[in-house]
């Protein structure tokens, strides 16, 4: 790969996760925010950024992470992910208890907080699906389309999520990478031929 091209595709990365994050930042609505909550707030925008980075690791399409170093850090950064929902979560419960719990049991008056609930099981589940990647009870077919289908309701759903929420995300940097993941996902799906999709 010609060295231009390496770095137009990080540089369009680097743009596409810090866009939304530096207009994030920029929002008035942060002033009326506690810590806490503007915190578990950013750890959401980081997870959503790591959607999107996790399908460019495992379809190799990132410069410098082809193979298995991008296979290894693709498991990295899952734990990362996963670690970003659970600061999102802990967040808001510091600051909104009875919200989460509502939310929880799918009885919050939010359309969005379902989507977000649904969405963290789901990346919680492909988590547990990955540790159990070189069990011999799972032929790699079936963990594959185990680990990808959970990966697409966590996608779904997040996006969902980020789409319905008016915060402190600006709308079309947040659209821009909501799309920009799904398009990631749908990708590396066809090309690893998850779903029996032939490119």
């Amino acid at each position: 790969m010609r060295r231009g091209r390496k770095t137009l595709i990080w540089a369009g990365l680097a743009a596409a996760i810090a866009t939304p994050v530096a207009a994030a930042a920029m929002s008035p609505l942060l002033a009326w925010r506690d810590p806490i909550y503007i915190a578990a707030g950013f750890a959401g925008i980081v997870a959503m950024a790591l959607l999107l980075v996790q399908p460019l690791l495992i379809g190799g399409y990132l410069p410098g992470l082809l193979g298995l170093r991008g296979r290894r850090i693709h498991r990295v950064t899952g734990l990362v992910l996963v670690m970003a929902i659970a600061i999102h979560v802990a967040g808001l419960w510091l600051t909104s208890p009875p919200d989460v719990i509502d939310a929880l049991l799918f009885a919050s008056p939010t359309p969005f907080s379902d989507w977000g609930v649904i969405a963290m099981w789901a990346a919680f589940g492909a988590a547990v699906f990955a540790a159990f990647r070189r069990s011999r009870r799972l032929r790699p077919r079936m963990w594959r389309l185990g680990h990808m289908s959970l990966v697409a309701v966590t996608v779904l759903c997040s996006v969902i999520h980020a789409i319905l929420i008016e915060g402190t995300m600006e709308t079309i940097s947040k659209v821009a990478l909501c799309t920009l993941v799904v398009l990631a996902t749908l990708n590396v799906g066809a090309d690893l031929r998850i779903w029996g999709v032939r490119r």
